[in-house]
């Protein structure tokens, strides 16, 4: 009977070491997922703020109320660039993820739109 406590109490130390390596790893993965869900937030705002803007574009809003409209629905401190080539409005935003502040990685969406004073022309 004394032989199986004495393995018991060796075990002990086992599980503690064990913990100590896994937590920490645990810890980075779960960071890391969550880092992640930021980035594709912050996609998912940048689409959403370049559609905005390239509807507000294509109705022919003043250049300044398309890029507040748009910068209203980005991610902070994001940039828009509005463009038009011909008959097309282009509107692009860019901006750094909350998640990744120190690192150079930034998302980026474009949108464009047919401009609604060129629609029918030339049909």
């Amino acid at each position: 009977m004394r032989g199986c406590e004495r393995e018991r109490d060796r075990d002990r130390g086992f599980v503690t070491a064990e913990s100590a390596v896994v937590l920490p790893v645990l810890v980075i993965f779960v960071m890391a997922l969550v880092g992640a869900l930021l980035v594709v937030a912050a996609q998912i705002q940048c689409v959403d703020a370049a559609r905005v803007g390239a509807r507000a574009a294509a109705r022919q809003d003043p250049a300044d109320a398309v890029v507040e409209v748009t910068r209203e629905a980005a991610p902070r401190g994001a940039r828009v660039t509005l463009s038009r080539e011909g008959d097309q409005v282009r509107v692009a935003v860019v901006a750094k993820p909350p998640a990744l502040d120190g690192l150079p990685f930034e998302v980026r969406e474009e949108a464009v739109a047919l401009a609604e004073d060129s629609v029918g022309v030339g049909s």
